[in-house]
């Protein structure tokens, strides 16, 4: 299993970020175009704890794939990928307070692609698209919120 760890600071008040990415719609707007990502069925657009969310995207071919948030209080919510392109995939978001204006966005993944031994061979690759997709979440962040 491999850990990725992304952070970065938005010039935006913690309570303000919290219900941006607790939103569903902002999938919309802090994804990549090219990962075609779509949000296939979902009981709330607002996350909750115990909620499951249907997606497709594309990475390396078109997927579906169910995510369940196992894990939501203020300022931290984590979710867990069912069936998708990874064998394991678990996304802990952390919003950190820095000043009244400033608040700290940490994602922490960990993850395991399938297929054993030869997952294992392509998890650097992984972690280098997963860079270039949260260099695009923060960038796309910080234009909706500052």
């Amino acid at each position: 299993m491999r850990k990725f760890l992304h952070t970065f600071t938005v010039n935006t008040g913690i309570d303000k970020v919290w219900e941006f990415y607790t939103d569903l719609h902002h999938l919309d707007v802090i994804t990549p175009k090219q990962l075609q990502l779509r949000i296939g069925h979902a009981v709330s657009q607002k996350l909750a704890a115990g909620q499951t969310v249907s997606l497709s995207g594309k990475f390396l071919t078109r997927r579906s794939w169910n995510t369940e948030i196992t894990f939501l209080e203020p300022y931290v919510y984590v979710d867990e990928m069912k069936n998708g392109p990874f064998r394991r995939w678990k996304h802990t978001h952390t919003f950190r307070k820095i000043s009244d204006s400033e608040t700290e966005v940490v994602d922490e993944v960990d993850f395991e692609l399938p297929y054993g031994v030869i997952g294992r061979l392509f998890e650097g690759y992984a972690a280098v698209q997963l860079k270039r997709i949260f260099d695009h979440r923060q960038e796309a962040t910080k234009a909706a919120l500052e």
